[in-house]
C-alpha cells in the first residue's frame, strides 16, 4: 500500500516542484550554456526499477566527454573537468533538479537507491541475487546509502544499505532520509570521492546495516 501512496506523493510533489522551480531551472540552464561548451542538461544511461535502463537527467557540471578522460567516473576535490558553475551546482545539489522530470515520468522517486551506471560498479549480470534486490523499487534522488556515507561508502556496502532500505521502506523512514539529506546538502558532507569505491569483495551481505 505504501508503494502506491509513495508514487502518488512523487507525482504531486514533482509536478509542484517543477511548476515552482522552472524559473530557477531556466536560469541555471542558461548559465551552464553560457559558461562552457555543450548542452545544459546531461543525459546518462542508468539502471532503474527491475534493472531496466533509463536516461537520467542532470544539469551538466563537467566538460563534455568527462567520463572518458581523467579519473573516469570518479571526481575528487579540485577535478579540472568540473566547470566553474558546475562546482556550485554540485555543492548545492542543484545539478539534480532535472531529475524531477524523471520522477514525473515514473522512472525515479524522491527517495530510493541511487541508480547505478550500466557498467559501474559492475554490469547488471554480475550483481548477486541479494544485490539485485535493490532494483525492486524505483531509484531515488537521495536514499539510505546517501545519508550514511554517500560517496565515501564502498559499493558492496552501499548496495547492502540499499537492500536494507527496500526491506524497511516506510513513510517515516523516507521522512527521516529527507531531513538527513537536507542536513547533508547544507553541510556538503560526503560529496567528494576521496578513494576508489569499488573493491573486489564477496557480493553477499557480511554485516548488519541497520542504523
Amino acid at each position: 500500500m505504501y508503494r502506491k501512496f509513495k508514487r502518488l506523493l512523487d507525482i504531486l510533489a514533482s509536478a509542484c516542484a517543477l511548476f515552482l522551480l522552472w524559473p530557477l531551472m531556466g536560469i541555471v540552464a542558461l548559465l551552464v550554456r553560457c559558461t562552457s561548451e555543450g548542452p545544459a542538461v546531461f543525459r546518462q544511461t542508468r539502471l532503474g526499477k527491475d534493472g531496466k535502463e533509463f536516461q537520467i537527467y542532470k544539469f551538466r557540471s563537467m566538460c563534455v566527454g568527462a567520463e572518458k578522460t581523467g579519473t573516469g567516473v570518479y571526481s575528487g576535490k579540485g577535478d579540472a573537468r568540473v566547470t566553474k558553475i558546475g562546482r556550485i551546482l554540485r555543492a548545492t545539489s542543484i545539478d539534480e533538479l532535472p531529475q524531477l522530470v524523471n520522477i514525473l515520468k515514473g522512472e525515479m522517486s524522491f527517495i530510493g537507491p541511487r541508480p547505478p551506471l550500466t557498467y559501474h560498479p559492475w554490469p547488471l549480470g554480475e550483481y548477486s541475487d541479494f544485490q539485485r534486490r535493490m532494483f525492486e523499487v524505483r531509484p531515488g534522488i537521495t536514499g539510505w546509502a546517501q545519508v550514511n556515507g554517500r560517496k565515501e561508502v564502498e559499493w558492496n556496502h552501499r548496495i547492502e544499505l540499499n537492500v536494507w532500505y527496500v526491506d524497511h521502506m516506510s513513510l517515516w523512514l523516507d521522512i527521516k532520509i529527507l531531513f538527513m539529506t537536507v542536513f547533508k546538502v547544507f553541510t556538503n558532507a560526503d560529496n567528494e570521492n576521496t578513494v576508489a569505491t569499488v573493491q573486489v569483495a564477496e557480493k553477499e551481505p557480511v554485516e548488519s546495516v541497520k542504523k
